[in-house]
């Protein structure tokens, strides 16, 4: 449900009787009839103009659930151990061969291998590497070999770094941001808009029962449309979960989002890191307990203790542990289990004594904060093989909605040639005017809200309003046009 045509018509071109409102009082007319003309318009208008943003998102997006089982069988070599068996050497031990082998930088974390035959991560703060990224060093937790090093953008290697940034912003950086959240912005309108006309249709034509099921044995251009919106019906839910996971993340309403979040205390609590004791030593003293000032290298040994602190307080792996962001600040160390069941309890440790000195479980987090990170997850497939089926399916359901709306697009082009009409004007006059009103209040809220759905709106009114000045003068200039 993503472009549309009249959906009560055939393949005949459409007929003015099918966009233009009824004659009659408005009050007379059913709230249906008073809305269609302004649903079918937008919709038209949205599926043709956004269609290609939400087309493209698509595409990068079911490329970038097939990632994970690629990701891990070109890095088995990094990522596990040949002969895992015996214990572990100690956690300072893994830490320091990575030093010894990668001296550069400073270690930003360490996720200690979280199952057996796999390995150790350290992670550094290097120069040599692209914003916003790090080198990674991967330590065999048996033996302290060092299996290799890649660069890596948070937790994802080289390979589905490249394909999250593909789907982000195409690899044109912030600029590339605005793509995808036009298309989060606007998917769940285009869904939302689509299903009450395809109900509408269904209703018309007696066909309720028909809405999960297309019509096989109709015209062409009518089995399109039964197609159109049938499967649009089967993915819906998914595409309105897509479309606000996604708008939580992005660039501009993302930051609205984060506001509402804060405001409604629906964020995700984090642990202080502020140290419970003093420094011992007279240079640490004399800066202050907490100052912001770089920490010197980190003893490889404190990872040990901070590790036995973590597994004495009952956290379970996958975790990170991330060293004190400055002189006398607590360690922190983190769940991230972000599968099924997910797992995100998190503590602080002193850097003195390695006591526990602040909590957060995951259990006690905001309801808000935890549907939004199962949402994230869930838009990400990291809920497994059966998430990413389900958003491969979706990925290829949403492809064949969008290219069958531009089918009948093409389809109700004009017979002697050109490009197909958009449905008639005049739909905003068929609401009464408390509707009308209450619709705008509500669109230009929306509109600064989701601002990449503020301003393809405000292009689409404009241009609308061009082309009907145009089209009216062209109308005039036509021989007995003013008889």
């Amino acid at each position: 449900m993503v472009t549309t045509p009249p959906l009560d018509e055939g393949s005949a071109p459409a007929r003015s009787s099918a966009s233009s409102p009824s004659p009659g009082p408005r009050r007379a007319r059913g709230a249906a009839d008073r809305w269609r003309p302004l649903l079918l318009r937008w919709h038209f208008y949205a599926g043709i103009l956004i269609g290609p943003f939400l087309l493209v998102a698509t595409i990068t997006g079911t490329l970038y659930a097939l990632i994970p089982q690629l990701d891990r069988a070109i890095y088995s070599h990094e990522l596990t151990v040949d002969d895992p068996g015996g214990a572990p050497i100690p956690l300072g031990e893994q830490v320091a061969a990575a030093r010894a082998a990668h001296p550069e930088g400073s270690i930003v974390s360490v996720t200690p291998a979280p199952a057996a035959g796999e390995t150790t991560r350290v992670v550094l703060a290097v120069d040599d590497v692209p914003a916003d990224h790090n080198r990674t060093v991967f330590v065999d937790p048996y033996t302290g070999e060092v299996r290799g090093e890649l660069t890596s953008f948070g937790e994802w290697l080289p390979v589905r770094a490249w394909f999250d940034d593909l789907h982000r912003n195409l690899h044109l950086g912030e600029v590339g941001r605005n793509y995808s959240e036009i298309g989060a912005s606007w998917l769940w309108v285009v869904a939302l808009g689509g299903l009450v006309l395809w109900i509408g249709y269904r209703r018309r034509t007696h066909k309720l029962k028909r809405l999960l099921v297309p019509d096989r044995d109709a015209p062409k251009r009518q089995r399109t449309l039964s197609w159109h919106g049938a499967v649009g019906v089967w993915i819906i839910i998914g595409l309105i979960g897509l479309s606000a996971s996604g708008l939580s993340w992005s660039r501009y309403a993302g930051e609205n989002i984060g506001e509402l979040r804060t405001e409604l205390s629906w964020t995700t609590p984090g642990v202080s890191t502020e140290a419970s004791t003093e420094p011992s030593d007279d240079a640490a003293a004399h800066h202050g307990a907490g100052a912001e000032t770089a920490p010197a290298e980190i003893d490889p040994a404190a990872f040990t203790q901070v590790y036995e602190t973590a597994q004495q307080a009952g956290l379970v792996g996958p975790m990170v542990i991330s060293v004190p962001a400055a002189t006398g600040a607590a360690w922190s160390v983190s769940e991230n289990a972000r599968g099924f069941p997910s797992h995100y309890d998190s503590i602080a440790v002193d850097p003195h004594s390695y006591a526990v000195t602040d909590r957060v479980d995951f259990a006690d987090w905001p309801f808000m904060a935890k549907m939004t990170t199962w949402a994230i997850s869930a838009h990400m497939g990291l809920f497994g093989l059966i998430n990413q089926i389900v958003l491969i399916l979706l990925g290829i359901g949403l492809i064949t909605v969008i290219c069958r709306g531009y089918l009948m697009w093409w389809r109700r082009r004009p017979t002697k040639g050109g490009l197909p009409k958009a449905p008639g004007r005049g739909s905003l006059s068929s609401l009464l005017p408390a509707e009308a009103l209450a619709l705008i209040v509500v669109v230009a809220v929306l509109g600064w809200f989701l601002p990449w759905f503020g301003i393809p709106l405000a292009l689409f009114v404009i241009v609308d309003a061009v082309w009907g000045i145009v089209s009216k003068r062209r109308e005039s200039a036509q021989p007995g046009s003013a008889g």
